[in-house]
């Protein structure tokens, strides 16, 4: 079965030093303190360790065909999207991200797919950008964030972006970031495990909310780790809709319920009965295998939870591929030759 993994994050080898070029601090940098591996540094202060596969393609395909995983969608991590900095600066770091994983697909098409990265802290560079990628660059779309400092997804500011995307094509990935609450989640990990859920359900509410599915309902949007803590509150969002529209319904009034199947969601959740819960509340042609490849809080087995799963082998091919395809408004047979 042909297999798409929509959630893998890349970054180049090499990084420029950034707070040196602008002037100021907060950049990631990267530490190759030993063959194969570097530590990922904002600044003096350690962020994460990588090894090769988060840089080079040829490791990544390697690992790829031990899990049986044809394809690979490539965005950045996270942490680099630099929505923080000064408008022209991450515009700077976005086109240097976007050169780069645009070369990987170029030179390994059958094997990856690309996402960019944009600033979107100045929404009418980020839609330059945007258009650089589908056009100069032909990426599939870009990834972008849960929030963006201070503005939620449904913010006036952001339309015009997603009215971008809408008109040139362009597939969104939303990944969460910067998690919220984390100032109280100092131990245990807990901005993974308890912010980036609610992240992500703060994206999806605040697109939903918003009317940005209302107004652009030809928009293609994925998001992460199942859709974080979305789906199994969809209950109470839809009781708090339905309860207080004075508060919850006032800038669209349809109710929340009704998108479900309208965006695409990943399959990152480690549970059988949540997969299964997802593939009920909003169908199989909705959920794309994603892993989060190549950090330790993903599937480390890429696809075994869907392979696992009593379903029928059709089902199976929406969940590894068709759904992806539909997202990504790609032909599968590009990736069969």
């Amino acid at each position: 079965m042909l297999t798409i993994d929509i959630h893998t994050h890349i970054m180049p080898e090499k990084m420029p030093n950034w707070a040196n070029k602008f002037g100021y601090g907060g950049f990631v940098s990267l530490d190759h303190h030993k063959p194969c591996c570097a530590r990922m540094m904002v600044d003096d202060k350690f962020f994460r360790e990588v090894e090769s596969n988060c840089w080079d393609p040829e490791v990544r395909m390697y690992e790829c065909d031990k899990h049986g995983v044809h394809v690979q969608v490539l965005s950045t991590i996270p942490v680099l999207f630099n929505y923080w900095a000064k408008g022209k600066d991450a515009l700077e770091v976005s086109r240097f991200l976007n050169d780069h994983i645009a070369d990987v697909a170029r030179r390994y098409p059958t094997r990856y797919v690309a996402l960019g990265t944009v600033p979107l802290q100045d929404p009418q560079l980020a839609i330059q950008e945007l258009e650089r990628c589908m056009g100069e660059l032909g990426l599939a779309g870009v990834q972008i964030g849960s929030h963006v400092n201070d503005w939620n997804l449904n913010d006036p500011e952001l339309f015009p972006f997603f009215e971008a995307a809408d008109r040139l094509g362009a597939a969104i990935f939303v990944h969460p970031w910067d998690m919220m609450g984390k100032g109280k989640m100092d131990k245990y990990w807990l901005p993974w495990l308890v912010g980036m859920p609610a992240e992500t359900s703060l994206a999806i509410c605040s697109m939903i909310f918003g009317g940005i599915f209302e107004r652009l309902p030809n928009l293609r949007v994925a998001f992460a780790h199942g859709g974080g803590s979305f789906p199994a509150t969809i209950g109470r969002i839809e009781h708090g809709f339905n309860v207080r529209p004075d508060l919850v319904a006032v800038d669209n009034p349809i109710n929340p319920r009704e998108y479900l199947g309208k965006f695409w969601l990943d399959s990152l959740v480690h549970e059988p009965a949540m997969l299964d819960y997802i593939v009920n509340l909003i169908g199989a042609d909705k959920i794309c295998l994603g892993t989060d490849y190549p950090f330790p809080l993903g599937e480390l087995q890429p696809g075994h939870l869907i392979h696992s799963m009593p379903y029928p082998n059709d089902t199976k091919l929406t969940l590894l591929s068709g759904a992806a395809l539909q997202w990504l408004n790609l032909d599968g047979t590009r990736f069969l030759k």
